[in-house]
């Protein structure tokens, strides 16, 4: 009788850590001083369009923590709340990835129930969700249809969504529509992943950029994205 893979892997890498889950990399962490791979910054990076001096950050599916350890170091002062429904994989987050030292909410739960029952609007809503082997990765049945108006129900005035997309993209941006006029992606280079940012105060392309190489955490990640608006 084979033995079946686990579901959950920690694992070192060349230069880190990575958390698989059925073998998708979920998370990462950098022991070169880096804190986390490009996806996950380009996923905490819209925390710097947020006015607020103390932005209120959603992470629905908050993994090992790797965009908690982005948001936290690019705004320190954030309130921050992580929505994971694997108790393995907060496990494992908590005892290889140091995930309690950036100051996250934890909610164990499934992220459709929690945004039912949520009454908190947030500056910042990172959506990180998806079932599936590696090769069938696949955002959750019902997310795009029922889930983003959720979503969009916890979105402060001015607060932005963004999502991590994969096969999926076109079908995000038209969830994204009705939370703003203009929608931007910024593509990782070297990844199938294509982060889209949507939001009623979403600045153009290139001002997002400019934006962005502001911050110096983001200055090694830039070369590594593509940022495009999205028409429609």
């Amino acid at each position: 009788m084979s033995r079946r893979t686990p579901r959950v892997v920690v694992r070192p890498v060349k230069g880190g850590l990575e958390l698989r889950v059925d073998g998708t990399l979920a998370s990462y962490r950098s022991t070169s001083g880096a804190s986390t791979g490009t996806v996950w910054w380009a996923l905490a990076a819209p925390v710097l369009l947020v006015r607020r001096a103390r932005p209120r950050v959603l992470l629905l599916g908050l993994g090992a923590g790797s965009v908690a350890a982005a948001a936290r170091a690019l705004s320190p002062a954030a309130e921050i709340v992580g929505v994971e429904r694997d108790r393995q994989v907060l496990r494992a987050a908590r005892t290889h990835f140091d995930l309690d030292r950036h100051r996250v909410e934890i909610v164990a739960d499934d992220a459709f129930l929690y945004l039912r029952r949520e009454r908190r609007r947030f500056d910042l809503v990172v959506e990180d969700l998806f079932v599936g082997s590696v090769r069938r990765v696949r955002k959750p049945e019902g997310l795009l249809d029922e889930g983003y108006p959720l979503i969009g129900r916890r979105l402060a005035g001015g607060g932005f969504a963004v999502s991590n997309t994969i096969h999926e993209s076109p079908a995000v941006v038209r969830a994204m529509r009705p939370f703003g006029p203009r929608v931007v992606s910024m593509d990782v280079h070297g990844h199938w992943n294509r982060v889209v940012l949507g939001g009623r105060d979403v600045p153009a392309a290139r001002a997002l950029r400019e934006r962005l190489a502001a911050a110096a955490e983001l200055v090694p990640v830039l070369p590594r994205l593509s940022v495009r608006g999205w028409p429609g």
